[in-house]
């Protein structure tokens, strides 16, 4: 066994010697590809030494096997004997398959027909079968294509579609014939087409009527807003009541809370489903996209018409129209955003609305600078709030159209202080400037209470002659219906808290309106004394009424009593009109300067050398007295007592001044003595006047330093300085003091040259004075002396 090996080794080994490359036996051995070999050795061009070398190998595998036979002989001996056993018992069993073959084939030959037979039943079963179910197929799709017909005729497109699924997907592609599969494939496109067309034509339908329904609905909406804020208004009337009553102490206030529910969805009903119905449609048909940007481009078409103003209408009668159109159709537009499953997004609903937004503040910028009307302005501007307050709830961006409306405060209020100026100089055109006469207490209510221009909380007896004319509470209602209108035109806009604002515009009207009206008509030349004096009265009480308008706008304005009532900044109008009320005092005093004036132009016919003195008193001083007399009990009722004194010593000084200025006229050359006690009789009837009056009128009450009759004392004491026995003594500084401290040294010089003594006569039938004229007459030449030398 160990020899064999060795032998082989041998062989090889020596066979190695004879000329067979080691690497090509190693490859042929273990089986490997010689192709690369026999490439390169053709390419190298030794294909003869490869051809050796492999016939080389096949010699020796050739003595490898006949050493192997010789080595196995007597196994392959055995093995063909055993071969042959095998092929003696194959024979054999040959010749028992074939007779057994025979025999199964007698006996099957009349079972292969019956098989026969049954194969083609089977066959004919599987093509009945095959047909009854393509027939059931073909039955299936015809009854949901009926159905589908009956949906579109009933206008179910949502089940006509979804049946149109069912085909498409479950029976489409396995439909059993050819033609069935052809019809169907090009009848559900056009079915579509068809259910796209008619929900179009409702979706289009449904434009039309919801835009003549808009208009409705905002003007519902906008009319909601309206009775809320109504309600808010007498909500916050009912606590001003109650804090006003509360504040008198009038009676016990007792709050209830009113709870009333709105269902402000109920009035704003209309129908959507059009838009539903159609959006979830073209959902189905996958083409969503498609009818949302169909949607937007109507909508917007359909609110640029909208846009448009009317040019057959003023803009006054078309902006409730206008604005309750737009209205109704951002409620739709949020109404479809929140209900129409992602038809709508924000930023579409947002563009369509900047869209409304811009058009809005432009139409309104160029109105507004169009209209010349308060009231024209103050409608447009409310409805254009409510307008706001309705959109508010819904969430869309009215900062902008509020800054609009803000802008055009100025104007307004301008066009307002424009229409109140006519209003007021009308009034005072027309008043009588007479104390106005009560004569019912409703009138008292009306007149007097309601602007609070009482004196007391007792109510007078009628008839009632109040302190001012029927101007000042015309005047306190123009005011009223002022503030009313500012606080409306100012309410519910970008502004919350308003009161400086009004009360600004309070005080514009008071001192540029009122006031300048007030001065115009004073120093207009054309009131009478009584008049100008009612005047100065009526300012009076509208100055107090200034904390009455003042109460109003914080009242109006929301302010809380409680806070009103502490230290506030009061109109300057108040201010103003005290100035003007001491105007009208000017005015009145020259007026009744100039009356006097008139009166004392009589005394150019008075006889300035007359030889005997006037039996009786000078009429212009009657005239005067009774002038006087008149003015001060016109005063007296309507004046207060202050203003009372004032006038009566103007007056009464400037009396005095005239008597003193007749002197001094270059008309009166010479006077003699009994003009002086002429005109002494005169002062003495004044002096008598101004004590009786003093005492009448209470003027003591007053603790002034000057009486009535004090305003005389210049022209007293140049008469008595006139009738003086002793006139020289005037230039004895303690007599002068004492006796006449109101005269001056140049009047008294120019009247004393003009002094001459009448005749000896008319002092000789004075017994008792029969011996002074001539010294009287050498004491006034020593006078005239003194003052000569003084000057």
């Amino acid at each position: 066994m160990n020899a064999q090996p060795k032998r082989r080794t041998a062989a090889e080994s020596g066979e190695g010697g004879g000329g067979i490359d080691p690497g090509l036996s190693t490859l042929i051995g273990n089986g490997e590809d010689l192709g690369p070999i026999v490439r390169h050795a053709f390419e190298v061009g030794k294909a003869e030494a490869l051809l050796h070398q492999l016939r080389s190998i096949v010699k020796k595998k050739e003595v490898e096997i006949e050493e192997l036979c010789k080595l196995h002989y007597e196994d392959f001996i055995l093995a063909v004997d055993e071969l042959r056993g095998v092929l003696v018992d194959a024979d054999e069993l040959k010749s028992m398959l074939a007779n057994e073959n025979l025999r199964l084939q007698e006996v099957a030959s009349s079972l292969l027909l019956k098989l026969e037979e049954l194969l083609e039943l089977y066959s004919i079963k599987k093509n009945v079968t095959e047909a009854l179910r393509k027939l059931k197929t073909c039955v299936q799709v015809s009854v949901l294509c009926h159905k589908c017909n009956k949906h579109i005729s009933d206008g179910k497109f949502v089940p006509a579609l979804k049946t149109l699924d069912i085909i498409e997907n479950d029976y489409l592609l396995n439909a059993p014939i050819k033609t069935l599969r052809k019809v169907i494939e090009k009848q559900v496109p056009a079915i579509k087409t068809h259910i796209e067309k008619k929900v179009c034509s409702e979706f289009n339908e449904w434009l039309v009527q919801i835009r003549s329904m808009s208009r409705n609905i905002g003007q519902l909406a906008i009319g909601q807003a309206a009775s809320a804020r109504q309600r808010d208004e007498e909500m916050c009337a009912r606590q001003r009541e109650a804090e006003e009553q509360s504040r008198s102490g009038l009676v016990e206030c007792v709050y209830s809370l009113d709870i009333e529910q709105l269902d402000e969805e109920s009035v704003l009903e209309f129908d959507l489903t059009p838009v539903y119905r159609a959006h979830h449609i073209h959902a189905c048909l996958a083409i969503e996209e498609k009818f949302r940007e169909y949607y937007c481009k109507n909508r917007l078409m359909q609110l640029n018409l909208d846009l448009e103003i009317s040019t057959v209408q003023p803009f006054l009668e078309s902006h409730q129209p206008f604005f309750a159109q737009i209205a109704g159709f951002f409620i739709v537009e949020d109404r479809v955003l929140r209900t129409a499953g992602g038809l709508l997004s924000d930023s579409q609903v947002e563009t369509l609305w900047d869209t409304a937004l811009a058009n809005m503040i432009s139409i309104l910028e160029d109105q507004f600078t169009r209209m010349d009307n308060a009231s024209h302005l103050l409608l447009v501007k409310d409805f254009v709030t409510l307008f706001c307050s309705t959109l508010k709830h819904y969430g869309y961006r009215l900062t902008p159209l509020l800054e609009v409306l803000d802008s055009t405060r100025d104007k307004y209020h301008e066009l307002l202080l424009d229409e109140c100026r006519k209003q007021v100089t009308n009034i005072l055109a027309n008043d009588s400037y007479e104390q106005m006469v009560i004569n019912k207490e409703y009138e008292y209510k009306m007149n007097v209470v309601a602007f609070n221009l009482q004196t007391s909380d007792i109510k007078p007896a009628f008839p009632y002659f109040a302190s001012f004319s029927s101007s000042v509470p015309d005047v306190c209602r123009i005011v009223r219906s002022f503030i009313n209108d500012s606080v409306s035109y100012l309410s519910y806009g970008g502004h919350m808290n308003f009161y400086d604002v009004v009360k600004k515009y309070v005080d514009k009207l008071l001192i540029d309106v009122l006031n300048e009206t007030l001065l115009s008509v004073i120093h207009g030349g054309t009131l009478g004394a009584s008049q100008v004096m009612q005047t100065a009265s009526n300012i009076s009480v509208l100055e107090r009424a200034c904390d009455l308008f003042l109460w109003q706008v914080a009242q109006r304005c929301g302010v809380p009593l409680r806070l009103f009532d502490r230290p506030h900044a009061g109109l300057a109008a108040k201010a103003l009109l005290k100035a003007s009320q001491n105007a009208a005092y000017n005015a009145l005093l020259n007026e009744v300067n100039t009356k006097l004036d008139e009166f004392f132009s009589l005394m150019n016919n008075f006889n300035w050398i007359a030889d005997d003195p006037p039996q009786n008193v000078s009429e212009y001083i009657n005239d005067i007295k009774d002038y006087l007399d008149n003015l001060i009990s016109r005063a007296q009722q309507i004046l207060p007592l202050e203003a009372l004194y004032k006038l009566a010593i103007s007056a009464l000084d400037h009396v005095s001044d005239s008597i003193v200025a007749a002197f001094l006229n270059e008309n009166v050359k010479r006077f003699t003595v009994s003009a002086v006690m002429g005109i002494d009789n005169d002062l003495k009837v004044l002096e008598t006047f101004s004590e009786e009056k003093y005492a009448s009128l209470s003027l003591s009450d007053l603790n002034k330093n000057q009486s009535l009759k004090d305003c005389l004392l210049e022209s007293r004491q140049l008469v008595n300085l006139l009738l003086s026995n002793q006139p020289e003594n005037f230039m004895n500084p303690v007599i002068r003091e004492k006796h006449y401290g109101a005269l001056d040294y140049k009047k008294v010089a120019n009247i004393c040259d003009k002094f001459k003594d009448s005749p000896d006569r008319i002092f000789g039938s004075l017994a008792s004075r029969s011996t002074k004229p001539n010294a009287r007459k050498k004491s006034m030449d020593m006078l005239k002396k003194r003052l000569k030398d003084f000057s």
